[in-house]
């Protein structure tokens, strides 16, 4: 790529079932100037996150679609390269959301500065950032987890589901993961401290539940929908809740799948409550204060699955949402001067 240009990544059609890399274009442009309160950013990583595929629809739903012929929406780690805002400057680094592009204007009140002494900048993206904050309120808010129960989650190495059981484990809870294979059951038993881990692909479900949970299951933590959720449903405790924050299993379906039984949730009394991260932004101050305390601790641990070069994200956004990555999906995007 040019250094005077713009690399891009547009839509260019809503997939109907699994997004194909034809569905998006890469294109150059020219790089904009920024306008009064406004600032250029030069895009380091890009964060690459399964509810865009929620997006990537006309129909109905919580959010805006994203636009055909657009810049695809995503988070973004950048630095200051112009900035007519007062409270940025040249060279800082901020996080933001300019999505899938090089280069990006943002207002500068939608923008958060970052301290690369603290942690590394890409963990904005990540464990202190959008999924880490949807782990940390989803269990503790709805959730509400107490010592001794038992909290099973869903996609549990991915960078929702590895947090919300390390943070359950420090609550004093039993956690319980469910992965695709061997190899990610293994990382989040003997690398993040989950009590026991359960692969969907090779394990019966309800069996495998059953061993895993003893004594029944007080919160899951729902991140797919489908056949999960209806084994979970069997194991549910008295006073189950259960937080849903995400429907993988669902999102390239060409039409909706019936759902599970869900008589458990009346016998037992259960809570299932749906969870947008964007309802707690008021309270990010709380999320940093308890998530960097337990990093500097110890008592979080972050994986981190980088693929270098815009134009791989398409691939690696449809391997996402076959679970093709290992731990926090990020591009990389640009030179990251932190790391040299």
């Amino acid at each position: 790529m040019s250094e005077s240009m713009n690399q891009q990544i547009l839509l260019k059609r809503y997939p109907t079932v699994a997004p194909q890399e034809s569905d998006f274009a890469l294109v150059e442009t020219a790089i904009p100037e920024p306008g009064d309160g406004e600032v250029l950013n030069r895009t380091i990583y890009l964060s690459l996150d399964p509810y865009m595929r929620g997006r990537m629809s006309d129909r109905a739903s919580y959010a805006t679609p994203a636009e055909l012929g657009k810049v695809m929406m995503g988070s973004t780690v950048s630095q200051v390269v112009k900035s007519k805002h007062p409270q940025f400057s040249e060279g800082e680094f901020v996080v933001g959301y300019d999505g899938w592009q090089a280069y990006g204007i943002a207002k500068g009140a939608s923008l958060r500065k970052l301290d690369p002494k603290q942690v590394p900048i890409s963990y904005a993206l990540g464990i202190t950032g959008m999924p880490g904050m949807t782990a940390y309120f989803s269990l503790l808010d709805i959730g509400k987890p107490k010592a001794g129960e038992t909290v099973v989650v869903s996609a549990a190495s991915g960078a929702v589901g590895s947090v919300v059981g390390q943070i359950a484990k420090i609550k004093g809870c039993r956690a319980v993961g469910v992965v695709g294979s061997d190899e990610k059951c293994d990382y989040v038993v003997h690398e993040l401290g989950f009590d026991a881990c359960i692969n969907r692909k090779t394990q019966d479900l309800n069996s495998a539940l059953k061993a895993a949970c003893p004594n029944g299951i007080d919160v899951y933590v729902d991140h797919t929908a489908g056949p999960i959720l209806e084994a979970v449903l069997q194991q549910i405790n008295l006073g189950a809740r259960i937080p849903l924050v995400g429907l993988i299993s669902q999102y390239n379906a060409e039409k909706l799948p019936t759902g599970p039984n869900l008589m458990p949730l009346l016998v037992k009394r259960a809570l299932i409550k749906g969870f947008l991260v964007g309802d707690y932004q008021e309270r990010h101050a709380e999320f940093i204060h308890d998530v960097s305390q337990w990093l500097q601790a110890g008592k979080l641990k972050y994986k981190e699955d980088i693929v270098k070069g815009l134009e791989t994200a398409p691939n690696a956004f449809i391997g996402l949402l076959q679970g093709q990555n290992f731990g926090k999906l990020i591009v990389q995007v640009g030179d990251d001067p932190t790391q040299r």
